[in-house]
Parts: C-alpha cells; structure tokens; sequence
C-alpha cells in the first residue's frame, strides 16, 4: 500500500514531524511505502473556488506546489493528515491543502482510507479538528483507520519522551 502523510506544520524536527516519521517506521514493517510530505514548506496558495477544475479534469488553475501533492495522491491507498493544533484547529497549511483537494473532488480519488494525528500544548483543543476530519471522511465515504490526539506537548522535541508513540507507531503496523 502507498500511504501520504501530510504534515502541515511549519516546525521542522518537532513534535508532529516525530509522529509522521513513527508512523511511517510502524507502516514500512509491513512492506507498506510511506511518503512524508511537509506541505507547511511549500508554496501552496488557497482554493480560489474558481470550479476549473471541475471543467478541465481536475487540473487546478493555480500553478504551484500543489501539483506536487497531487502528483504523490495519484496513486496513493491511504492518505493521513497531521498537523498541530493551532487556536483549536489544524494548522493553515495543512488547511490549505485540504481545501484545494477540492480539485480532487471533482474527478475522485484513488485513495479511501484515511487517519489524523494531532499535537497541541494543552488539552481538550481538539474538537474542531476532528469535526472537520470525519465530515470530509463522511462525505467522501473514506475509511477512517485511526484518530490519535497528543494532548500537552509544549515543547519541540517532547514528542520523543511520549507514551502515545507507541500507538501511533501501531496504527502503522496494523495497516493491511
């Protein structure tokens, strides 16, 4: 299975970048090829709602990285979304990838499992993220394979010292 993981966050070597590469280390034990992308470094501009895509095969008119992102998605069986919460919500450049796979949506995708992990400084901040997370699962009749949520990370690099690792790193390993 080719699995994408989306990291949208803007800090390099923290503590989302740590959940993606225990995923992608539980999900290579079985063979699986993981691609991590950190979307947060690249030049993606916002869905302008322009419906181009819909009248041209999913081709967006906006000619930047996220061509990219589509390039890797293509062929991709799974696609899983991390990020940290900011403010209650995942980051703005993951959120601005996730708007602009509207252009996805008007030819399809070839993935449909999903997951999402989450970080944030303090507890309890994660409704919004998850509310968004299953509506688009719901509509786009994806699989959810696993939420995992990581409450009080205040520091870059504490990620490494946390007990949740090991269920991230078993949501990789239990992928068929």
């Amino acid at each position: 299975m080719k699995i994408v993981v989306l990291n949208g966050s803007p800090r390099r070597h923290g503590n989302t970048e740590i959940m993606a590469e225990t995923f992608k280390e539980g999900a290579e034990k079985n063979n699986h090829t993981v691609k991590i992308l950190n979307v947060a470094s690249m030049d993606i501009k916002g869905c302008q709602a322009c419906k181009y895509c819909y009248s041209h095969g999913g081709k967006c008119v906006i000619d930047d990285d996220m061509k990219n992102v589509f390039d890797e998605l293509k062929d991709a069986d799974m696609v899983v979304f991390a990020s940290p919460v900011y403010w209650f919500d995942i980051s703005a450049q993951l959120k601005l990838v996730i708007d602009r796979l509207y252009a996805g949506g008007s030819t399809g995708f070839n993935f449909n499992k999903t997951a999402l992990l989450l970080n944030a400084g303090a507890d309890h901040v994660f409704t919004a993220a998850i509310a968004q997370y299953k509506s688009m699962t719901s509509y786009l009749k994806w699989e959810d394979m696993g939420i995992i949520t990581v409450p009080n990370m205040e520091k870059k690099g504490s990620m490494t010292s946390c007990p949740q690792l090991d269920e991230i790193r078993k949501l990789g390993e239990s992928l068929k």
